[in-house]
């Protein structure tokens, strides 16, 4: 069993990811019977009270993917135009909390979100258009484009799929949680060469 802090990947009934839950919001879907089905390894038994009538104390087993029924805005978030809320937290786990100019990782307080078309151009604040970089590759590149500062990009942004967006949040992702969302990304993903790499 593992840590009441381990995330379960909440998906709908046909199995599109959804969003990462903890515990109590697992254990609220089950007491509102929307769980369609279960995959995965179980991650914790929650114990509840005892029935007045059996004497029985309640036992939830929760699964590591939850399927839930009725929720249709997974269908919205699967369509091509959908455009995932950009944040600073996200962006650095899509680049690996590396600097896309210098190389070198760096933990989070060391990064800063770099527009490659800097805004005081015209540049926009887009997945397409940002990259971290760490805080003195940012200083020194300041308001201008990488050519100008005499940079490289080190990788081509790219804006996740919903999917992705999922894997990028997840803190201590289990591997059939892993291999539950690889499936969902797009064939040519930036991120399948990445995770190949790590393993």
């Amino acid at each position: 069993m593992y840590a009441l802090n381990q995330q379960v990947l909440r998906t709908d009934a046909s199995g599109m990811p959804l969003e990462w839950i903890d515990f109590k919001e697992a254990v609220r879907v089950y007491h509102l019977g929307q769980v369609a089905y279960t995959c995965g390894v179980p991650l914790y038994r929650i114990r509840g009270g005892h029935n007045a009538v059996t004497g029985k104390r309640s036992v939830l087993e929760i699964n590591s993917i939850i399927a839930t029924h009725g929720d249709s805005h997974a269908v919205l978030k699967a369509r091509a135009h959908y455009v995932p809320p950009l944040n600073n937290q996200t962006l650095f786990a899509r680049d690996a909390h590396l600097c896309m100019y210098c190389g070198t990782q760096f933990s989070s307080r060391g990064l800063s979100r770099d527009h490659i078309k800097p805004l005081s151009t015209g540049g926009t604040d887009t997945w397409n258009n940002v990259v971290t970089a760490c805080k003195r590759c940012n200083n020194h590149k300041a308001g201008r484009t990488p050519e100008q500062a005499g940079l490289e990009l080190l990788a081509v942004p790219f804006m996740p799929t919903h999917a992705e967006y999922i894997f990028l949040q997840g803190k201590r992702i289990l591997a059939d949680q892993m291999q539950f969302l690889l499936a969902h990304f797009p064939r040519h993903s930036p991120l399948h060469k990445r995770l190949a790499s790590l393993a």
